[in-house]
């Protein structure tokens, strides 16, 4: 059986890594989606698709024994017409994860036989994107909330940098 799971990545996070981690115990085969892929450089969306690739993919390939599938996928805004697009980019999957209630909602909607799960969650209060992003613009420690691999890609492009600038500012509050 095949699992399909999406999200930004924004960046890709330990919490991200426990829920693949929770999918492999479940799937033989995993997908995973880079939403927004079109997306960059903005202070929601720092990191380019090809960033994220590296991130997962760097992360995964010693962390998870499963056949995996990255495939970016750029946004479409219609709703409707949404689920489609997803499934004429990815690989054929059984089961779409998710804890994204939209994502959910459209799912169900709009491809029947495809079955909605919705992992765990671990540690939300520290394990975001956002949360992760405001810690790199604050010269914080965010290190410890990313695999090393991703800490290395971040590195390797200058991601917080790019978050500062974005920000309008190089000032490290202390």
């Amino acid at each position: 059986m095949t699992g399909l799971i999406i999200g930004r990545f924004q960046p890709f996070h330990n919490g991200h890594l426990q829920v693949v981690r929770w999918i492999a115990e479940r799937e033989q085969r995993i997908i995973i989606g880079i939403g927004s892929a079109q997306e960059s450089h903005t202070m929601s969306d720092p990191f380019t698709a090809g960033e994220r690739y590296a991130m997962i993919h760097e992360t995964l390939k010693t962390e998870v024994a499963r056949e995996l599938f990255i495939v970016p996928m750029e946004d479409l805004n219609r709703n409707s017409l949404w689920v489609a697009h997803v499934l004429s980019l990815s690989p054929s999957f059984d089961r779409v994860y998710t804890n994204n209630p939209l994502v959910k909602e459209l799912f169900e909607e709009y491809a029947s036989g495809k079955e909605v799960v919705c992992p765990p969650i671990f540690k939300r209060k520290v394990l975001t994107g956002r949360k992760i992003r405001e810690l790199m613009l604050e010269g914080k420690d965010w290190k410890s909330y990313v695999p090393a691999a991703v800490a290395d890609v971040i590195e390797r492009v200058d991601g917080v940098q790019r978050i500062r600038s974005i920000a309008g500012s190089d000032e490290v509050e202390s």
